[in-house]
């Protein structure tokens, strides 16, 4: 793990630096007028792409050791026999966490191909093995809690998902993760962007607004946009 990891283990300084980064990248991207629709149906003014992080090499390694940092500090380093991605945008975090701090790695698909329990599991994974799940981001963490159970079946054991973004705007999200035996994990989430997009000046003010309106009552703002009223957790 290089210097940076334990330079800037502040958790709060974290995420500033982490929604700095994304903001940089243009990955964080606002229309209000044409929502953006989520497959859960949520329709919502901002879309952030983390998988842009990829193409940028000084800020991957940044988060890469933010989250190697985390794994540390919020996990135990001891805690954690191997590292996986969910497919396609957590494989290469997860690949990249991995070889930050020498550990296995693996990745799960979404669907079974073939048979036996391993079948949606690509790698070596041993029985009893504590994995580690490893993604881009999360809004209501269905799709999280469905990778580790897939991991469970193969015979692991998996007790905590790290990612680089959480939408954070359904406290549902913790609640349902915490119903199947996970803690969650992120960087930065649209808080912590919101608050350095306002010292940036990144967007407008009418826009810094609505995101703000958005992010206080999701639902309501997506039921006034034509999208979903509710989401299933």
């Amino acid at each position: 793990m290089s210097q940076i990891a334990t330079s800037f283990a502040d958790r709060r300084e974290i995420a500033r630096l982490t929604a700095r980064a994304l903001l940089d990248i243009g990955a964080v991207q606002f229309s209000a007028g044409h929502p953006f629709t989520f497959s859960s149906g949520l329709a919502s003014p901002v879309y952030i792409d983390v998988r842009r992080v990829i193409s940028y090499p000084r800020i991957r390694e940044m988060m890469m050791d933010f989250a190697s940092t985390l794994l540390v500090s919020e996990i135990g380093f001891e805690q954690v026999d191997a590292v996986a991605g969910g497919e396609t945008a957590g494989i290469p975090f997860a690949a990249w966490v991995a070889a930050n701090m020498g550990l296995p790695m693996q990745y799960v698909r979404k669907r079974p191909q073939g048979f036996g329990p391993g079948a949606q599991i690509e790698g070596v994974l041993s029985p009893g093995q504590r994995v580690l799940l490893v993604e881009d981001l999360t809004t209501d963490g269905g799709s999280k809690i469905r990778f580790c159970e897939a991991l469970r079946r193969a015979g692991a054991q998996v007790s905590d998902v790290l990612m680089i973004f959480h939408y954070d705007i359904f406290p549902q999200t913790r609640e349902a993760l915490a119903r199947h035996g996970l803690r969650l994990h992120a960087l930065a989430n649209w808080r912590d962007v919101l608050e350095i997009a306002r010292e940036q000046g990144s967007f407008p003010a009418e826009t810094l607004d609505e995101i703000t309106r958005f992010l206080d009552g999701p639902l309501d703002w997506s039921a006034r946009h034509g999208g979903a009223t509710r989401i299933a957790l």
